[in-house]
């Protein structure tokens, strides 16, 4: 590893005059990777019906169709009916991309057109109304929508892939998952919506706006509350909710409008790791009392804690799961200036209380579950054992089989100011309109991430008992091993902290001229980042307790010192499309662009005396070419594309020697090519058929760990994935059913172990009741997982190159699920 000592320059000189309104005015930040919002409609005029206005960074909004990019809407109407457990039920039905949702509501993988991931949300930043949900993903590995939340209170999804749009804002050549909110009208509406749903759980929602006077001031807010016993029933509930609202004030002159809008959440969710399945079939196994194991999660490690260095101590707090608590305020505003100028910017600041209780997926050491006779084996303990329940002091029954796994306590608070300033100027020369867009992004992000690793003993059962373990020796010295189920009380310690800043400036222009559209557009970004990490030593902690094991009185902890380091980099994008209206239903159109991502901070390693590694921009070339077609109950799409992606920091949380974890940094280069084809007929009146599919083919390129799986497939990404279904609605009735297929794919680089291909079938259908004054009442059932698919959504992300046996570490999918839903319209 080569070292280069990095300074941090002032580049905050080249945007003064871009950004002193932007970072000034509001004292917080703004962001957006498409930078002018879509016009409001007249108050009380009719949205339009074919649901693709997409805003494409410049000032002017125009039809998914009349666009050269890969662009995928979702209206307000199907985000309601599809969301069920988690952003994976939408975004799976997105093309191209492949989200699991195994672990539950939170920490989707998100994973697109063949690009490497080594964890969620890397590539494809989530942005609510244009705002990133946090500007730098690796200050710690926690997702995005730990901290953001969807309801009813969303108008649409937007997801544009690459191109000239995302270079704007935070930028994002791989592609944008934007929500965008609903905002008052004259017209007052709202939604009250309850879901019961099988093994306890219980979901209220609210979203209502409207005028707050005849002057142009508008509102709107929505939230909810549930409560959930879990799709797996593990002990730990989860609960929680959000509030989320806007304020929106029209110019008197309708020359624009400023926008206050804030979320507040205060929630607890729990998130499921893979575990023990059959090592033939794949499919779960019984445990010791003869039922199938669904899960290792336990509350009974709630109790579990251990002093600490200077005569603290650790308890852990698991039990929450994933917690996080904060919010965000953000200001918004459009200005046109008459004779074609205009304005607009975002700015938000965001601070959030956040921990991550994580379950991991075996010891470190054995991973799957053991005899006692193995478990002792394995350890190097004499074979006269004594192991009891932890809660009544039973005796375990010599037949019961052990599972030895780990937890972690991770606490990830974090703040974030964003902002973003954009002057536009339409020209029109002829037939020929030119929307030119110059702008400024900036944005601050600090994060702590401090990570505890405890180990226990347990049976192998759904909820797991935990188990003591005494040993003794030849001559009768006992060693207790197990004290209340810990088995390790400090295997492992982090606390680093990480800050990173943005500065950049664009230009583009949008040019649209008879039957031609061009995009182009450039972006040069700057990133400085502050680097913290705690030194750490294993220190006894215990000295008192006799005949503990060394284990039990040792924990690894931080000794005060602290290693700093700093690294700067800078990097350029350029991007241009193009699209020809060969007929009025048929558009051609081609894009490609050089892009970059900075490496996440906690890629770089720093040596004792703050030397960095080197930190350079890992560059990406793209390019796509197609067709899209529309015309009477036809819509259709498809285009090809082609992906370059060079030097890529990848980190994975492994499975270090003594039981640990640690983060493993690879370098990879990837490429990727394939074909994507969308299509909606409208068969009937009220029935429609939407499917797409996309075939991939994708390679690493370069490997510097492991440069024999160069050629080899990436690990979770498959070849095919597609979505089908049948809508049926008239406004009194709905009904529908649909698929989605996930192709097999490979659990880790070598490509040794491969995961089959699965369906997963969901069924909706419900009935509306119209009362007065345009109020309806809707009843609703929904089946997630129509058919309990076993399906395989990953093996074990803790083993760098995981091997089966009697048993296979994996995690699959979430089991069959029904929802009722009564909702209130008005």
């Amino acid at each position: 590893m080569s070292y280069s000592r990095s300074n941090v320059s002032m580049r905050a000189l080249w945007l003064a005059g871009a950004m002193a309104v932007a970072s000034g005015g509001a004292g917080a930040g703004v962001a957006q990777a498409q930078t002018a919002p879509a016009p409001q409609a007249p108050a009380g005029a009719d949205q339009p019906q074919d649901g693709d206005i997409v805003v494409t960074g410049t000032s002017a909004a125009r039809r998914a169709r009349d666009t050269p990019l890969s662009v995928s809407t979702i209206d307000a109407t199907q985000l309601q009916r599809t969301a069920a457990s988690s952003q994976a039920d939408i975004l799976n039905t997105v093309p191209s991309i492949k989200a699991e949702g195994g672990g539950g509501e939170v920490a989707v993988n998100v994973f697109i057109k063949g690009l490497p991931l080594g964890g969620t949300y890397q590539l494809t930043p989530l942005q609510y109304d244009g705002i990133p949900v946090l500007s730098s993903f690796g200050l710690n590995s926690s997702a995005y929508d730990v901290y953001y939340r969807n309801d009813p209170g969303i108008e649409r999804l937007e997801f544009v892939r690459g191109g000239v749009s995302n270079l704007f804002g935070s930028g994002s050549v791989a592609g944008l998952i934007n929500y965008i909110s609903k905002t008052g009208t004259d017209t007052p509406q709202g939604t009250v919506q309850a879901e019961w749903a099988e093994r306890g759980r219980f979901r209220g929602d609210v979203a209502a706006s409207g005028p707050l006077d005849a002057a142009g001031l508008y509102y709107a807010f929505s939230g909810y509350f549930r409560h959930d016993d879990g799709p797996i029933r593990t002990g730990l509930p989860t609960k929680g909710g959000q509030l989320r609202g806007n304020i929106r004030k029209d110019f008197s002159d309708g020359s624009g409008s400023v926008t206050l809008s804030g979320q507040y959440i205060h929630d607890r969710v729990q998130f499921y790791l893979p575990f023990p399945l059959d090592g033939a079939t794949r499919e779960r196994i019984p445990g010791n009392d003869g039922k199938l194991v669904n899960s290792l999660l336990t509350d009974a490690v709630s109790g579990l804690g251990f002093a600490t260095p200077g005569g603290g101590r650790f308890q852990t707090r698991i039990a929450d799961g994933v917690y996080t608590a904060g919010g965000q305020v953000a200001l918004a505003f459009t200005k046109d200036f008459g004779d074609g100028w205009g304005l607009n910017g975002k700015a938000k600041y965001s601070r959030y209380a956040h921990r991550f209780g994580f379950f991991l997926d075996g010891d470190g050491l054995a991973n799957v579950p053991q005899t006692q006779a193995g478990f002792l084996a394995l350890r190097g303990l004499p074979s006269n054992a004594s192991f009891t329940y932890a809660d009544d002091g039973s005796a375990v029954p010599g037949s019961a089989i052990l599972f030895a796994n780990r937890f972690q306590d991770r606490n990830r608070p974090n703040h974030d100011t964003t902002a973003e300033l954009n002057l536009t100027r339409q020209l029109t020369d002829g037939d020929v309109r030119h929307n030119l867009t110059l702008g400024g992004y900036f944005a601050d992000a600090w994060a702590r991430d401090q990570t505890v690793t405890t180990a226990y003993l347990g049976a192998f059962n759904n909820r797991p008992r935990l188990i003591n373990l005494t040993v003794r020796n030849a001559a009768g010295v006992p060693t207790i091993v197990s004290n209340g189920g810990l088995l390790d009380a400090g295997v492992g310690y982090t606390d680093n902290t990480a800050k990173q800043t943005h500065y950049a400036v664009y230009l583009a222009d949008q040019i649209e001229g008879g039957r031609l559209v061009f995009d182009f557009g450039g972006r040069v970004e700057w990133s400085d980042g502050d680097i913290a990490r705690a030194a750490t030593a294993t220190t006894i902690t215990d000295a008192t307790t006799p005949n503990l094991s060394t284990a039990l009185r040792n924990v690894v902890w931080e000794t005060g010192t602290v290693v700093r380091g700093k690294v700067s980099a800078s990097s350029w994008a350029l991007s241009a499309g193009v699209l020809y209206k060969l007929t009025p239903s048929l558009n051609l159109y081609a894009n490609a662009n050089r892009g970059f991502f900075f490496p996440a901070l906690n890629s770089v390693a720093v040596n004792a005396a703050g030397q960095t590694q080197s930190y350079q921009p890992e560059i990406i070339r793209q390019a796509e070419a197609g067709l899209k077609f529309g015309a009477g109950r036809v819509t259709a799409s498809l285009s090809g594309f082609y992906n370059d992606l060079k030097n890529r920091r990848t980190v994975l949380l492994v499975n270090a020697p003594g039981g640990g974890v640690t983060e493993q940094v690879t370098i990879v280069s990837t490429k990727a090519y394939g074909l994507e084809a969308v299509l909606g007929v409208r068969l009937l009146d009220h029935l429609r058929f939407d499917g797409n599919v996309s075939l991939v083919h994708d390679e690493f390129t370069a490997l510097d760990i492991t440069p024999q799986f160069v050629g080899n497939k990436e690990p979770r990404q498959p070849n095919v994935l597609y979505n089908a279904g049948l809508y049926y609605d008239d406004d009194a009735f709905d009904a529908s059913v649909a698929t989605t297929y996930t192709g097999p794919n490979y659990t880790d680089n070598s490509n040794a172990i491969r995961l089959n291909g699965f369906n997963t079938v969901r069924l909706i259908a419900g009935y509306k009741l119209p009362l007065a004054d345009r109020q309806s009442v809707r009843l609703g059932v929904d089946v997630y997982n129509l058919f309990d698919s076993q399906g395989i959504s990953e093996g074990s992300p803790r083993q760098v190159s995981q091997t089966v046996g009697t048993y296979f570490v994996g995690r699959p999918i979430l089991p069959r699920r029904l929802s009722i839903r009564l909702s209130y319209d008005f």
